[in-house]
This record gives structure tokens, C-alpha cells and sequence, in this order.
């Protein structure tokens, strides 16, 4: 905000720059030779600073209020002119929320429509993964530290895949470490550059909600899946269905909400005879780090974070905790004896 003022005062950049040590005692001015130094390490990297102006900054970006006057961009820049759609949720997500969220992912892809998110753990790993398993993979993550920083570790394999097949994009310079402050001002961004936003699961007060009130302040539509009243992680969207939030339960429901501004903004089609039919994949397993050897105690505490009150089926749990199937079939026993799980038909599960 204060840089556009800045621009209003003073008409121009380098107007501006001249009179910040008047302004402000502490105001400094970086030297030529450590702003050519940090183009050329963007450049080292394969990326690319853009500013507000340019032809390939997000329109729907440049048009709010405090939109980042640079944005850090590592990977296919030319994806922020399509058409976008952002999927974000809680880092604790459970395997059914999880799972939902790649398939809304991947549903919103198919259509030529790019995900993008946070690379957080939980809801917004899979909504990356979900859309890198269809076509060219075309996601975007937006970064709460510096384009070259992974946080957290256990996504730099999705960090990676990102970087080659999406696009990454920050407001802080390379090199700075994400920070608790840093979060709300990046999931302005994430909203900023989307047409509408898709809530997966958000307990009350998340950093989920923030990015859905951010979506209303800028004009955008919110969209969100609904949830058990008894899983404290499906109270931030139900209360957003009660205010009015599209409910969503597939790809078409936000698709058709949206509507001619995906069909405005999409990229011209392929003719028919060249186009590929696309199909949805299982999500590469070297996307996602290894995870690392865990005792009783963790392995239990991650089936728990996995399951809800909503029956989840046990293969799902296996592929999600990258557990052995003996693994987890010793310890659901363990959780049933302790009285904290229940099992359904079908070999489901889900939490007391």
C-alpha cells in the first residue's frame, strides 16, 4: 500500500526513490549492484521477476488493492494468464478430505482450468497432486517465504514436480524463510489470482478462512465442501455454507457456478483429432518425500489425523500413511479396543 502511494505522490519510481531518505530516517534504498544481484540469481534459478504492468502478471491480481508490486515466478509464468481456481484446506486434513480434494483437483484440470494453492501439508498437497496427475500437470504454489525455500521439507518432491510441470510464485525475496506472519499476506495472493476459491475441510479460525474472506473482500466466489458437524475440521465450511458459500461436491458444481468467466479466459481448444483424451492417474509416488521411520506412538497418532467421523476404507489409510497394511491392521485393532473407532461394512472405518 505504501509503494502505490509512493507512485501517487510522486508520479514515478525513481521520483519516489529520491525522496525517501526526506520521508523516513530508516527508509533504505537497495543499491543497483544488490538489485542486478538478485535478478541474476532469479535468472541462475530459471525464473523471472514480474512486476505489476506487465503483460503476463494475473489481471485478476493486478486489480486489487494491495496487489505485490513484484512477484517472484520460478516455472511456466505463462500459466498465470489461464484461467485459475484455488483448492486449499487444513494441514491435519483426514484421508476423505484429502482424497476429495485431489479429485476436485483433478476434475478442475480436465477442464483446462490451473489449481492453485499453498503446498501446505494436507488439503493443499493433495490439490497440487490432483492436478499434476492430469495433462501437463498446470498448478500454481504460492509460497508464504521465498520461491527457493521448501517448507515444509516433506514436500519438496511436490515442490520439485511443481517447479518442472507448474509454476511457483512469491512476494518475498529468494532466500527468506516463511514466517507466522507471512501466511495471511500470501493467502491474499492465492485468492488474488483465482476466479473462486474451494474450501475442503478448514476447522473455525483457520488460515483457510482467512484465504475465503480475502476471496469475498476481492469480488471472488467461494466454494465449499461439506462436512460432518462432529469433525471440528469440517466447522469453518459448514459455517461458510451457512453464509452463503456455493456448496460444493464435484469439479462441474464449481465449473458451472463460474461459468463464462472460465470459458472467457480459457486457452484456445485443440483441434479434436490431436487432442489427447486425459485420464486421471494414480499420483506419481515421487511427488511425495519419503516418510520418515515412525514408532508406535507416531504411526497410531497418524491414523488418528487420517480418520473422522465420515467411514474412510482402509486401503485409502494404507496409501495415505504409507503404512503396511499389517501396520495399520495392528493398530485400527488397537484404536478398536481402546473404543475410539467403529467399522462398517466394506471394510470402512471411521472415528467414535
Amino acid at each position: 500500500m505504501t509503494f502505490y502511494a509512493l507512485l501517487r505522490r510522486f508520479g514515478s519510481a525513481e521520483m519516489a526513490l529520491d525522496a525517501l531518505p526526506r520521508l523516513s530516517r530508516q527508509a533504505r534504498v537497495a543499491t543497483r549492484h544488490e538489485a542486478e544481484r538478485e535478478l541474476a540469481a532469479i535468472e541462475h534459478l530459471g525464473g523471472r521477476l514480474l512486476c505489476r504492468g506487465e503483460p503476463l502478471y494475473p489481471a485478476t491480481l493486478a486489480a486489487v488493492e494491495d496487489a505485490p508490486p513484484v512477484l517472484t515466478v520460478l516455472g511456466r509464468a505463462e500459466l498465470l494468464s489461464a484461467p485459475i481456481v484455488a483448492v486449499v484446506g487444513a494441514r491435519n486434513a483426514s484421508a476423505n478430505g484429502r482424497r476429495l480434494a485431489r479429485e476436485l483437483a483433478a476434475g478442475l484440470a480436465e477442464a483446462g482450468i490451473i489449481v492453485a494453492s499453498g503446498m501446505a501439508r494436507g488439503i493443499d498437497a493433495a490439490a497440487h497432486l490432483g492436478a499434476l496427475a492430469i495433462g501437463d500437470g498446470g498448478t500454481i504454489a504460492v509460497v508464504a517465504g521465498g520461491a527457493d525455500v521448501v517448507y515444509p521439507e516433506e514436500n519438496r518432491g511436490l515442490y520439485d514436480a511443481i517447479r518442472e510441470s507448474g509454476a511457483i510464485i512469491a512476494e518475498l525475496p529468494l532466500d527468506a524463510e516463511p514466517q507466522a506472519r507471512h501466511f495471511p499476506r500470501r493467502n491474499r495472493i492465492i485468492s488474488g489470482i483465482s476466479l473462486g476459491v474451494v474450501v475442503v475441510e478448514a476447522a473455525a479460525k483457520s488460515g483457510s478462512l482467512i484465504t475465503a474472506r480475502y476471496a469475498l473482500e476481492q469480488g471472488r466466489d467461494v466454494f465449499a465442501v461439506p462436512g460432518s458437524p462432529l469433525d471440528p475440521r469440517c466447522r469453518g465450511c459448514n459455517d461458510l455454507l451457512r453464509n452463503g458459500a456455493t456448496l460444493t461436491e464435484t469439479a462441474a458444481d464449481i465449473i458451472g457456478q463460474l461459468g463464462p468467466m472460465v470459458h472467457d479466459r480459457a486457452p484456445a481448444p485443440v483441434a479434436a483429432a490431436t487432442q489427447p483424451r486425459l485420464k486421471l492417474r494414480p499420483p506419481r509416488p515421487a511427488l511425495a518425500a519419503p516418510r520418515p521411520p515412525v514408532d508406535g506412538e507416531s504411526a497410531l497418532d497418524l491414523i488418528v489425523e487420517h480418520l473422522g467421523p465420515s467411514p474412510v476404507a482402509v486401503d485409502e489409510l494404507v496409501r495415505q500413511c504409507q503404512l503396511s497394511a499389517a501396520s495399520v491392521a495392528t493398530l485400527l485393532l488397537e484404536l478398536e479396543l481402546a473404543g475410539r473407532i467403529e467399522r462398517h461394512p466394506g471394510n470402512l472405518v471411521s472415528l467414535r
